[in-house]
């Protein structure tokens, strides 16, 4: 065939189409895994991390179901950063998601092809015509496979007339350039953020002979490689520990492609000898027809002894990426940005509320922290102390913020009915918590400036009435903050029942107030105003926790949540 009778034209524009119905259906694929098994998955994950084999089967297991190494990466990063986890568990679960990422290239390697039309046909069916959500989920997820077949087909047909042009075939026949395989699939990686996708468009290329075994595996390590990217970018920020599970995770990918790169050969020897379907074939025609299953299963057992050769050195990589990034030494700074809030969770709904669960555990410390000090202040407080709680309540404000526009764009994303009232009934508990810290800053603090400047003192009498109000109400709003944080229907209830007590407890203290109004004292009717202010700054504060505990028994809690550190 002449290079005059190739139509470049009708090539390219056949393979960049079936490039994009390709990426598009892997999308759409693993949008449905992510939402009919996402929370799941997470509860797995949080359970199975007791030692290095349950962690890493937790991760390659997660990983397969929900085909994203990526998500899998990024919970375990949280984990740690959350104190849920240490880091030998989670070196342990990013292992263990290499292995995951081969499940696809297994399936994609059979083929099913042929099916495409089918897979579509009945996912849009199930999808348009289910009338429950898991089912529409699923398909979604069968429509995505379906349109991964149709774009395997159209980019295959698009680049088979170079099977027949002697340039292309020559230069195929002398490419020996491996390192440069690997760069290519890891740029490629980092870009699409799917080593899934990577290794299904190599599985691609594979069918129509365009690559050798050799460029296939070569280019299966690059992709490796390249899902490192989005780990090391969610710890940024981070905790020291958090950024040591994403340096250890590019510290073990790292190491599988220099060990399997001095390797290759034998590899790729072994299996040829292992997988030989067609020996009736010759020259491309026989690459074409084995390489597919022979690099897919390559791929698999390279994943495989890599990530168990590894995992019984989690405590030396421990202790190799705690010396790269050491912590910080002292006391670990506040932090005044979001915890746990990760944007690569947005496509996958059920772990972002969750998520978001965890950072309104984070902000209801911050109210808690100001709380605590504020009838202090009102009391006896200095006004360094005054501008301190002035300065927390900012900190509050820019995390609400955070969880607010976090949950808008989170709102942006196709999302079930019942994630829709979760993501509401969390708003609100995010603005009832931003609430109270303006009464603890706007009121008591205000409270406090107007004693100093009048020099007033608040009698010990009076004190010790307030004082059972605000332990009570400080109990209930560290509840309220416990029922969001750990998803607790118990303490969501206990703060609900507490009303008639706050109740009780609110009227004493007005009646003694009331009965110290005529006493003969100077400045008495500046000192009731203040003592009234914390009265009823303490029946706010509850009337906001306790709208905050309803909110919260409409939630459906997520399985196994575990409280924010």
């Amino acid at each position: 065939m002449g290079a005059e009778s190739l139509q470049y034209g009708t090539m390219i524009v056949g393979l960049l189409g079936g490039l994009a119905v390709f990426l598009f259906g892997m999308e759409q694929m693993t949008a449905g895994l992510k939402a009919a098994a996402g929370g799941r998955m997470k509860s797995l994950l949080a359970r199975m991390t007791r030692n290095r084999l349950r962690a890493l089967f937790a991760g390659a297991f997660t990983t397969a179901v929900i085909q994203s190494s990526t998500v899998t990466t990024v919970l375990a990063i949280g984990f740690v950063h959350s104190g849920l986890m240490g880091l030998p568990q989670a070196i342990g679960i990013v292992m263990g998601a290499s292995i995951g990422t081969t499940v696809t290239a297994q399936i994609i390697a059979f083929k099913v092809t042929n099916f495409a039309l089918v897979a579509i046909a009945v996912g849009m069916a199930l999808h348009m015509l289910a009338k429950s959500e898991l089912p529409q989920r699923f398909g979604t997820m069968l429509l995505g496979l379906g349109l991964v077949f149709l774009g395997m087909n159209l980019m295959g047909e698009a680049m088979a007339p170079l099977r027949d042009w002697p340039p292309f075939t020559e230069a195929i026949a002398s490419y020996s350039m491996p390192l440069l395989a690997v760069l290519l699939g890891a740029v490629f990686t980092a870009l699409i953020q799917s080593s899934s996708a990577t290794s299904g468009l190599i599985i691609v290329f594979a069918a129509q002979g365009m690559i050798s075994l050799e460029v296939a595996l070569a280019l299966g390590l690059g992709a490796n490689l390249g899902t490192t990217g989005t780990a090391l970018l969610a710890a940024i920020g981070k905790r020291p520990e958090a950024i040591q599970t994403a340096l250890a995770y590019l510290v073990f990918k790292l190491a599988g492609v220099v060990i399997w790169l001095l390797l290759l050969v034998p590899l790729a020897d072994f299996m040829r000898w292992l997988i030989v379907p067609h020996p009736e074939l010759e020259g491309l025609a026989k690459l074409a027809a084995e390489t597919p299953r022979q690099f897919a299963s390559g791929y698999m057992l390279l994943n495989v002894v890599n990530a168990l050769a590894l995992v019984w050195f989690t405590e030396p990589l421990a202790r190799f990426v705690r010396w790269l990034a050491p912590g910080r030494p002292g006391a670990e700074p506040e932090m005044v940005q979001p915890k746990y809030l990760d944007e690569a969770l947005l496509e996958t709904p059920a772990l972002a509320l969750d998520r978001v669960r965890m950072e309104l555990g984070h902000l209801g410390e911050r109210v808690l922290k100001m709380l605590g000090r504020a009838p202090r202040l009102v009391y006896e407080g200095s006004a360094e102390e005054v501008a301190e709680l002035a300065r927390l309540d900012g900190d509050v404000d820019d995390l609400h913020v955070a969880v607010i526009g976090y949950l808008g764009r989170l709102s942006q994303r196709s999302i079930d009915i019942a994630q829709t009232e979760t993501l509401h009934d969390y708003m609100a508990a995010a603005d009832y918590f931003e609430a109270i810290g303006d009464v603890a800053e706007m009121n008591l603090g205000h409270a406090a400036r107007v004693r100093l400047r009048a020099g007033l003192v608040v009698s010990p009498a009076t004190r010790e009435v307030l004082q059972p109000l605000w332990e009570k109400t400080l109990w209930a709003t560290s509840q309220a903050v416990r029922a969001v944080a750990s998803a607790s229907t118990e303490a969501a209830e206990e703060v609900v029942a507490a009303k008639p007590e706050i109740d009780r407890l609110a009227r004493r203290a007005e009646l003694h107030l009331a009965r110290r109004l005529t006493a003969p004292e100077a400045d008495r009717l500046a000192l009731y105003r203040i003592e009234t202010d914390l009265v009823e700054a303490a029946k706010r504060v509850f009337y906001f926790s306790r709208r905050t505990a309803r909110r919260m028994l409409e939630v459906d809690m997520p399985e196994g949540g575990a409280e924010a550190g």
